[in-house]
């Protein structure tokens, strides 16, 4: 298998649809000449054309509008957001019109339309760059959420996204673009909804995504030498999300702690926590559990200052090390 970066993973993704299907097409901010903020349309402007990579101007509500349209007449647009941030000045179009479309018109209409956007810190772009908001979007039924650690994952979850009926928003973060990982160039997509465990476990079971999957598994090789053995859930997507994966997991480790850079307060952690304690899992649970965040702030511009907003690979390992020692009891 060819060993390529995240970003031309996700480039990969749709040359491969663009040339399979010629009702996918590209719009967004500088993807053409430009080749996009952080360049994952390098080159496609001069394989596709204008026509079918197609610089807009600076007006997200126009952009993501123009994607809700072209795909209601028949077609596969891939919408790049140049900042996930910049996701909510089209917030009426992905939330009162993407998202309901297909309900509001008793099923004869659908939305396949795929949000692509960079998102999350520690690129020093300060607080309106720097966001991860997708519980805002998983909190929005008919939107299908989408956050891949690893450059193989992004190639096959964003040929499914592309495929997918449904609107779909894919979060890419910034810090992954240039990581490096074996990807097969083939036709066949990963299916939405499917977690994968990337190291088993017996002390615990930790559930991530996006960048935090690799930093999750960083402090998992620390706690190791300590005599602590984690079991790290990567869930890829967010809507649809893996719940059985992670329940059995939980009924064989008996903890669980979830990590995600989003901020805690109103974050995706929360929904997985209540589902573990709604199920059957918890009578199952030897601790309480246990959520690693980044801090109920903006995203601070200074550097020292934004990496402490994160979860940091110490921060995950002190957190962990300092929750597996304790001495609980739940009777």
């Amino acid at each position: 298998m060819p060993e390529m970066t995240y970003g031309a993973a996700v480039r990969s993704a749709m040359e491969w649809e663009m040339e399979r299907d010629s009702r996918v097409f590209i719009m967004g901010e500088d993807i053409g000449v430009y080749g996009g903020a952080f360049g994952v349309t390098m080159g496609m402007v001069d394989h596709f054309g204008k026509e079918r990579v197609r610089d807009t101007p600076i007006a997200e509500e126009g952009i993501v509008g123009a994607g809700i349209g072209a795909a209601l007449v028949g077609m596969r647009p891939i919408v790049e957001v140049q900042f996930s941030d910049f996701i909510m000045n089209a917030m009426d179009q992905v939330v009162n019109q993407a998202a309901k479309i297909h309900f509001m018109f008793g099923g004869r209409m659908s939305v396949p339309l795929v949000i692509r956007g960079p998102a999350g810190a520690g690129t020093g772009a300060a607080a309106q760059h720097s966001q991860s908001l997708e519980s805002w979007f998983h909190h929005v039924p008919g939107l299908k959420v989408v956050m891949p650690a690893f450059p193989a994952d992004a190639r096959g979850l964003l040929l499914s996204a592309i495929r997918d009926p449904n609107p779909v928003l894919f979060f890419e973060h910034k810090l992954l673009y240039k990581i490096k990982g074996e990807v097969t160039e083939s036709d066949e997509g990963l299916p939405l909804g499917h977690g994968l465990i990337r190291r088993y476990g017996r002390h615990a079971t930790v559930v991530a995504y996006s960048l935090m999957v690799h930093r999750v598994l960083e402090a998992a090789l620390r706690l190791e030498q300590k005599g602590w053995d984690v079991e790290v859930i990567d869930l890829r997507s967010l809507v649809p999300m893996d719940i059985p994966l992670i329940l059995e997991s939980v009924k064989r480790t008996g903890r669980l702690a979830i990590c995600h850079e989003a901020v805690g307060r109103g974050g995706v952690g929360g929904e997985i926590a209540a589902r573990v304690m709604e199920s059957e899992a918890f009578d199952y649970l030897i601790s309480p559990l246990l959520r690693i965040t980044g801090l109920n702030t903006p995203v601070p511009y200074s550097p020292p200052l934004e990496q402490a907003f994160a979860p940091s690979v110490d921060r995950i390992e002190q957190s962990l090390e300092g929750w597996l020692t304790q001495e609980v009891s739940l009777t």
